[in-house]
């Protein structure tokens, strides 16, 4: 017989101290409407159509709808029978690499629940959604689950555990007020990535027209002048294409390889206190699709298999390349060796180079020349001798020069982010534990 809410054991955190006044505990499932579990079942993926929330697409703390897959209405339909998630509920990994973060719920947006994902919607009498996030996602919450996951393959919080989570509980006001400071300190972080992701876009759009598609020489070809750019630059393309072993490419260019552009550099660093404070770049702190490397440890997170790069290197996360790491170092740290470190050997090649690496097709092909199973890999050799046309130096030189002013603001921005973010966690401990007064920010 299930015990009563006055009977259920309600664990509070180690490190946390004393309370201040009007602050409470309480757990989950007495401050909330419910705590709904996701279908055990993975939802086929479609094109278009409602989103589906897997743990990947929340790892930021934020609902990525840019990255997170989509089901017909029909699945929608089926795996919102239990729940609607809708504004003002949380969105929950209960399981995997990235169990026990939270994220809000989006505005006007149809979500429905992947597996490993569990919904809390907080009773709003009580308890401020919002709030509840941060406390969640808070380093207090985050030692304190640690001790309570389930499984030795696939990390996970079964629900008895979710639902016995301590919540801390100040009064509505200033759950609200601690919110909105640390909530304006997040908007600021999530309008930066918005920013750079569009600013990818312009770089990845620009280069897929000029050294994909050939736009520029065939607006010449059909007697139209190419769009977006100035004389000079248009001077610089041919009016012509010639054949080759990768079918039509623009006159005057030469067929070359990825091994042409960049060096494969094995600069290794021994572990010694001397790396401790170097930063370093791990695989998982390389986003999907992005080039924006702005996260980063420090060098006392690794002891093993240390390379060095210095900025402005190509960094390929050769382990499971299908992840599609990829992006350049916006300053001089280390890596380990599942990440290639590649150095443009021209300056004129940089961003050229990084582009091709970053395109769909060179992943897909690094992916299908992996090796091993278990953890695929790609090798060196396999990717260097991948043909592109290459074109005229003074080409590169141009394109260096429209597209590097994007990426230094997008470095800019990344690197106004991981402040905001120290500062955010800077503060989230002390507004937690009411060392930080949110009181006059009231009046």
């Amino acid at each position: 017989m299930p015990s009563s809410p006055e009977t259920k054991l309600l664990h509070v955190p180690a490190a946390y101290g004393k309370l201040p006044d009007n602050w409470a505990w309480s757990r989950l499932d007495n401050v909330s409407e419910g705590v709904f579990d996701c279908p055990h079942s993975t939802p086929k993926l479609t094109e278009t159509g409602p989103f589906v929330v897997r743990t990947q697409d929340i790892i930021t703390g934020v609902f990525r709808a840019d990255q997170a897959g989509r089901v017909s209405e029909e699945t929608y339909a089926a795996r919102i029978a239990r729940v609607v998630p809708s504004l003002g509920d949380l969105l929950y990994s209960r399981e995997g690499t990235y169990f026990g973060i939270a994220a809000e719920m989006p505005a006007k947006t149809r979500v429905c629940l992947g597996q490993r994902m569990v919904l809390i919607r907080p009773d709003k009498r009580i308890l401020d959604f919002s709030f509840l996030c941060h406390w969640l996602n808070s380093p207090i919450m985050a030692a304190h689950i640690h001790g309570y996951r389930d499984g030795t393959v696939a990390e996970r919080l079964n629900l008895p555990t979710i639902r016995a989570l301590p919540i801390l509980i100040p009064p509505l006001a200033e759950q609200k007020a601690i919110a909105y400071i640390l909530g304006t300190l997040d908007d600021k972080i999530e309008l930066n990535r918005r920013v750079n992701a569009t600013l990818e876009g312009m770089a990845r759009a620009l280069f897929q027209s000029w050294f994909v598609d050939f736009d520029p020489v065939r607006a010449k070809l059909d007697g139209r002048k190419p769009e977006g750019m100035d004389k000079a630059t248009a001077a610089l393309f041919p009016d012509a294409f010639e054949e080759s072993s990768l079918g039509e490419i623009p006159q005057d260019w030469r067929l070359g390889s990825l091994g042409e552009l960049v060096q494969l550099r094995t600069d290794r660093v021994d572990a010694t206190p001397a790396k401790d404070s170097i930063r370093y770049i791990a695989l998982e702190d390389m986003p999907s699709k992005s080039i924006d490397l702005s996260n980063f440890q420090l060098g006392s997170s690794v002891n093993s298999s240390i390379t060095a790069f210095c900025k402005g290197d190509v960094l390929f996360g050769s382990m499971r390349p299908y992840f599609h790491k990829v992006g350049l170092a916006f300053f001089n740290g280390i890596t380990r060796t599942t990440t290639f470190v590649l150095r443009p050997k021209k300056d004129c090649f940089r961003h050229f180079a990084l582009l091709h690496f970053f395109s769909d097709d060179v992943v897909a092909y690094s992916t299908t020349a992996s090796v091993g199973t278990t953890i695929p890999y790609v090798r060196w050799d396999s990717m260097e001798s991948y043909n592109i046309a290459v074109p005229p130096d003074l080409l590169l030189e141009a394109f260096e020069k429209t597209v590097s002013p994007l990426v230094k603001r997008i470095a800019a921005q990344g690197e106004e982010s991981r402040t905001l973010a120290n500062l955010r966690d800077t503060l989230l401990p002390k507004l937690l534990s009411g060392e930080l007064s949110v009181v006059n920010f009231l009046l």
